[in-house]
Formats: structure tokens, sequence, C-alpha cells
């Protein structure tokens, strides 16, 4: 379909949400925390401003920052996923075809001309704001790669008042813009390939677009290329559908720190019961099966009275399952002969991979899949939706949590959120309460 690629991303998404139902928050430095109240993971405008860093731990911080003002939050999550849908449900009404890419961005196609899409976007972006209150940069362009930069220039420039467009790659605005930009922010370009372009001489998105795409592609990949091509306005990236349910296709990944060191192969025992078991649900919401079980836990690597551990096993499944209790086995076993006694572990986790799709999955007879036959897992998706989450659960996976953290498991190593702000949109006893004087 002709037309532009619009890219619309939230403003510190993390940070804006917490100022949604806490309105004193506005204008200040606001920090969101990891699991466990780790590290910090979004800030604020006024807290980037004071030079903190995503991935800081926070207890380095913790003084200098109360201080200077800084308020910091527990992860939310239920609170971004609801913003986030009400969010993505405003925004797909005004374009005709939305791929939502992650919890706080979206790509949006518009088959019109420059002006009439940043006519749409702009009314699109107060909407956001004033039905759910949360800011929205937008960057319009002929392509996936450069509806990014644009986006990130919008963001960086307030002369553009959130909406950047770019209707035209030869544009020579783009050309100087590219030129200011380090390759690294490049949409698909890590820290790896940064520094080998580096270097090659490649230090900005111009020199990268200006670069020949065949060397490109045989220096690195069709990958690469594709964004050497998308920089020059060639649009090469297909869309995604599945992104927003969060399908994989190469492997499923649950894993978490404990709020408390575990000693002990029974706890890790629990832990691993437990992430697999979420793991197995993701599996199922994407109709797929596994034919590897991958399990580790490790120690701290600060720790200095004790010797650092990282711990992995691996089991092989004889057909692919999507049976929790198979998969659970499966993980408690992959453990089993590596596990050392001796060890503090801050973090497990349970990994599927050998992924494949149900539907489409044959052999012959006698060597089928090991499907989830009873409906367990079923049972428990049904139990989650209309009870809450660890309601019940294979051995201790369905022990939970009480009062606040009732979605969680009651083990003592449970996540910990000593700063988590109320889930007003998610929880009854949780909700907003308006005052009128």
């Amino acid at each position: 379909m002709p037309g532009l690629t619009v890219l619309a991303d939230a403003n510190s998404f993390f940070a804006s949400c917490e100022t949604v139902f806490d309105p004193t928050l506005a204008g200040k430095p606001v920090v969101v925390l990891s699991n466990n109240d780790g590290c910090v993971v979004a800030r604020s405008a006024k807290a980037k401003a004071l030079g903190i860093a995503n991935g800081t731990p926070w207890f380095k911080i913790r003084e200098r920052a109360r201080q200077d003002g800084v308020i910091a939050r527990s992860s939310n999550y239920e609170l971004y996923a609801s913003l986030s849908a009400r969010m993505m449900s405003v925004m797909r009404t005004y374009m005709p075809r939305q791929e939502i890419y992650s919890i706080d961005e979206c790509f949006l196609h518009a088959p019109w001309n420059a002006a009439r899409t940043a006519q749409a976007s702009i009314r699109m972006r107060e909407a956001v704001l004033t039905g759910v209150g949360i800011p929205v940069s937008v960057g319009i362009a002929p392509s996936k790669t450069l509806a990014k930069v644009a986006n990130h220039w919008a963001k960086d420039h307030p002369q553009e008042h959130g909406v950047t467009v770019w209707p035209r790659a030869d544009d020579v605005l783009i050309t100087e813009a590219l030129a200011t930009i380090p390759v690294e922010r490049v949409w698909g370009v890590g820290r790896r390939l940064t520094r080998t372009l580096q270097s090659m001489g490649i230090l900005t998105a111009l020199q990268l677009r200006d670069t020949d795409p065949v060397a490109i592609r045989r220096r690195f990949s069709v990958v690469l290329e594709s964004t050497v091509l998308e920089l020059r306005g060639l649009p090469c990236i297909p869309d995604q559908p599945a992104a927003a349910d969060g399908e994989r296709t190469t492997q499923i990944l649950c894993s978490r720190m404990f709020s408390t060191p575990i000693e002990g192969f029974e706890g890790i025992g629990q832990a691993l019961g437990l992430y697999a078991q979420r793991a197995c649900h993701r599996l199922r919401r994407q109709h797929g099966l596994c034919s590897q079980v991958h399990a580790f836990c490790s120690t701290s690597p600060f720790d200095t009275d004790h010797h650092y551990l990282s711990l992995h096993g691996v089991s092989m499944l004889p057909d692919p399952s999507d049976d929790p209790i198979t998969i659970g086995r499966a993980a408690y076993d992959a453990m089993r002969p590596h596990f050392d006694r001796h060890g503090r572990y801050i973090r497990a986790g349970v990994m599927l991979c050998g992924l494949v799709d149900a539907d489409v999955f044959h052999t012959l007879d006698g060597l089928e899949a090991v499907r989830d036959d009873h409906h367990l897992g079923a049972v428990l998706d049904e139990v989650a939706r209309r009870f809450g989450p660890a309601r019940a659960g294979v051995g201790y996976a369905g022990i939970r949590g009480s009062g606040r953290h009732s979605g969680d498991t009651g083990a003592p190593w449970s996540m910990r959120r000593d700063m988590l702000s109320a889930r007003c949109t998610t929880r009854w006893d949780e909700m907003a309460v308006v005052h009128a004087s």
C-alpha cells in the first residue's frame, strides 16, 4: 500500500504511567525500578536531566537521589499493561492499520499525503494525552527505520511539538538530521555491530545510509542491508502482527531474581516449577510445542564471601510437548544433576526451546507429540482468567501471597516491590477515588 509509516511512541512510558493517577508526580524526577527494586529501568524527563542512567543500581544512588528529590516507584506491570491497552485502542481509531511493536510503541499505516497524515497524528496525540494521560511522540516517514529516527528527533527537539514529518527520504533536512545521529541509535544496530561499523569509519546514520548495501550484506547480513535501504526510504521490514501477543519463534524464557537468596535444591525446585508453568502458559497461548527444556540458576557475582556459581542443565523431550507436568518435571530433572548445595542463589529461570507450531507438527504413528490431553493447562488458564494469577497451580506454584501480593507466590523469595503504586485499573480495592467538594 502506498503512503507513509507512522511510529507512535510514549514518552518515558513507565514513568508517565505513574503520574496518571498521581498528579503530584507531574514535573518531578521519577524513576521506575526493576524486579526486587534493583536497578533503574525508566526515568522521567527531570530524572534524565539529573544524569540518572538506565541500569543504575538503586542502592548506589538512593541517598543522593533523595537529596535531589527523586521519587522511586517499583515496577507496576499491571498498571502499565492496562494503560498500554487503552493507549493502543485510542490510536488504532486514527489510522487504517496498526502494528503493536512493544508495550509503549506501535507502527501505523497512513495511506495519505504528508499534510493529512500530520493532521491525523496531531489529533491522535491529543486524544491519547487527554483520554489516557500519556504523552506520545510521533515520527512520520516513508519507512519504519526512518520513522523510528524521526520519532527520536521529535523527542529531542521541542520545536517539533511532538510530531516530526519526513515525507521524502532525499530531503535536505533529513540528510542534515542523519548526519547528527550516532549509528548506535539506528534501529537494528546493536552494540557489536556498532563497534564493527565504527572501525570501518561508519559513525553516523548518514554514513550508514550512504554505504553500499550489497557490501553491507556480504560483510554482515541481509538484515543490516535492509536497514541501509530503509534509511534511503525503501520499506523492507514486513509487519509482525504476532509481536503484540508476545509470540516467540525460537525460545520462551521465564526468569526472575529472588528477593532473598535460596539455599538448597528444594527452594530452587519450587522456583523452577513456578517458572516452568508460566513459560507453559505462554507456549499454550501461541499454540506451540517445545522439545527442549533448559533450567539455570546463579549466585550473586557481588557476593565476595562465596564463590560465584552459574549452573545450567538441559532436558531433551522424547516428543514435543505442551504439558505443564511434563515440562515442569523436565526443568526439575535438568537442574538436579548439576546443582551445588553450597550456593546461595539469587536467580533462576526456565527456557523452552525447539519450538514448533502444534497445528503443523505431524510425524509417524506412535511418535506423536505429548499433548496436554488432560487439559490441566487450560484449567489453570481459566482459573487465572476468572480469579487472578497464582490462585491455582501444580505443586508449590499454587501457593499465593496475601494482601497486595496476592497475585504472586507466597514464598519468602518472591519478588520484592516495596514502592509499588496503586493498580488503579485492575484492582477493585486499589481503584482511584475522586472527592468532590
